[in-house]
């Protein structure tokens, strides 16, 4: 009966130091500020945070903020290889737009000209305009889809309240910047009847970005808008 109790004794034991060293590796230890990060970004609600901004404050912000995109592009001088030094655009983006923590110059501009050309042959479409008041090198350019870049937040970085420090966590931010783009597709873009736009006079408020991060000198040969509102003359 002493040789069982001690049996058992040991099996007890052996299962126990067998336990605590094998307990680490059973459970995935998560800090508690990343589950409440998680928790959070779940929780918010992109869609419904751009309802809230869309029609109050991010196109009236832009109709009434933009600045002439000729006086933009004039005071823009780039060399005969489309390059312009990243010192004399600083000063261009003081005056006219904004420069953002990553050094990305952003401008709400109001561009007036011809539809020279169209090219919807991926779903990154593109139109071409002819700015009025503007004969310079620089190619300017409308998204019109019927997608936007999931990389680009002109809009979101350039109407000046919407801040990362407003938002819990990064992602939060990013889902906005996308929500924004989609909001751009379904309510500006998909609408346009766009085979008839070239040729035609259009007025387009929207935004732009030029990407100097870690850059001295900037290709300048196309700048490229995101429109919030695309009107057509005739």
């Amino acid at each position: 009966m002493k040789k069982s109790l001690w049996i058992i004794l040991i099996v007890i034991l052996a299962c126990g130091v067998l336990g605590y060293f094998l307990w680490p590796f059973a459970f995935t230890v998560v800090p508690i500020k990343q589950v409440e990060e998680e928790k959070q970004s779940e929780a918010f609600d992109p869609a419904a945070y751009v309802d809230g901004i869309w029609e109050s404050k991010i196109i009236p912000t832009i109709t009434s903020e933009a600045v002439n995109m000729s006086d933009v592009l004039n005071a823009m001088q780039p060399n005969p290889a489309g390059l312009a030094a990243k010192d004399d655009l600083i000063k261009v983006a003081e005056k006219y737009g904004l420069i953002t923590v990553g050094e990305a110059h952003v401008y709400l501009v109001k561009l007036t000209g011809k539809v020279t050309g169209l090219d919807t042959k991926t779903s990154l479409g593109i139109m071409e305009i002819q700015p009025d008041g503007y004969g310079g090198p620089i190619k300017v350019r409308v998204y019109v889809g019927p997608r936007i870049p999931s990389d680009e937040t002109s809009i979101r970085d350039g109407v000046g309240f919407i801040n990362f420090g407003d938002f819990k966590e990064q992602t939060e931010y990013g889902k906005v910047g996308a929500e924004i783009n989609r909001r751009v597709a379904s309510q500006v873009l998909d609408p346009l009847d766009k085979e008839a736009l070239v040729g035609k006079t259009v007025t387009v408020y929207g935004a732009l970005t030029i990407r100097t991060f870690n850059l001295i000198n900037i290709d300048l040969k196309k700048l490229t808008i995101v429109p919030i509102k695309i009107e057509i003359e005739g």
